[in-house]
């Protein structure tokens, strides 16, 4: 049999084993996991789509908790599983941020993972003290440049959504702001609120409760578009800070070779779980919105954000703690 014939046969073989493989599917339940701990927004997104999810594919998913090292541990076990569909894992930023704040990284986003799709989104806030004088981000860079590391920002720590997310609010600004981190962001946001830091840049879920009540004040949020949460509060290019966008997103994986033909299965059962009512009112209520896309969509997303922030990192010589 000639080389050529060869091959085409076994590309038609493949696809017919991934064809059966996919109207088989999922013949047992499917373990979803979470690389941080319990009560965290992935472990809370996980456990809002398991149950949709399943239901679109007419199984359980089971959500594990593979928490440590910065998500590592549960990535880690992600990548190395069997690429047949019943190994899923749900991440957020360190999916792409992990590989340039640890030198030795056992995993690749995007050699080990297949995506299936975006979960969901949401901003960042700019907030400053209630009874802060800077009522705008105009006013915010005004006092930034007028006295370079007199502000100073309070972050979530080192590499994390909230350090980042500052970071780039500097470059694009052209400003020196003191960054100050905190060991998590209950302690950073409580700071901001007692006025002991200047202003944060917190996730719109954390934010929200104190812009409400008056202790925090919201001068624009971090994506392209208002949130439909703070309708009256500007995007940062609206107010005046071109070409700012830096949001949370969460996405679903699989390990890479699961055959296209599961991935898309998922990927049309995440879709429809994401469109449904009831998870459009449950996230809105973790100031999340439904991301919906196709695994290509979702792919070369990933891979733009990890650029993007990889850059980000490695300019600014940040490292994980």
């Amino acid at each position: 049999m000639p080389a050529r014939l060869r091959w085409l046969c076994a590309i038609l073989s493949a696809m017919l084993s991934w064809c059966a493989a996919a109207q088989n599917y999922p013949s047992q339940p499917i373990r979803m996991i979470s690389p941080f701990p319990p009560g965290g927004s992935v472990d809370i997104t996980a456990r809002l789509i398991a149950e949709p999810l399943a239901a679109q594919l007419g199984t359980r998913i089971i959500v594990d908790n593979r928490s440590g090292a910065s998500g590592n541990i549960g990535m880690e076990a992600a990548a190395r599983a069997a690429p047949d569909g019943y190994t899923l894992v749900l991440n957020t930023i360190p999916l792409v941020t992990n590989q340039a704040l640890f030198d030795k990284l056992t995993w690749d986003p995007i050699r080990d993972f297949a995506p299936i799709g975006m979960v969901a989104t949401s901003p960042h806030v700019v907030v400053v003290p209630g009874k802060s004088p800077i009522t705008s981000i105009e006013q915010l860079v005004g006092a930034a440049r007028r006295s370079p590391g007199k502000l100073a920002y309070a972050s979530a720590g080192v590499g994390t959504t909230f350090h980042l997310c500052g970071e780039m609010f500097k470059d694009t600004t052209h400003t020196f702001i003191l960054h100050v981190p905190y060991r998590g962001g209950g302690p950073a946001l409580l700071d901001t609120l007692g006025a002991q830091v200047d202003l944060s840049f917190p996730t719109l879920a954390a934010a929200l409760p104190h812009v409400k009540s008056g202790a925090l004040r919201a001068l624009a949020v971090t994506d392209v578009r208002r949130s439909s949460l703070l309708p009256e509060v500007p995007t940062l290019r609206e107010a005046g800070v071109k070409d700012f966008q830096f949001t949370q997103w969460q996405a679903l994986l699989a390990p890479a070779k699961t055959p296209p033909a599961i991935v898309a299965r998922l990927n049309a059962a995440l879709n429809a779980a994401l469109n449904s009512k009831d998870i459009v009112e449950k996230f809105q209520a973790q100031a999340f919105e439904s991301f919906i896309t196709t695994p290509e969509e979702a792919g070369r997303y990933i891979a733009e954000e990890a650029k993007r922030l990889s850059r980000v990192i490695k300019t600014k010589g940040i490292t994980a703690d």
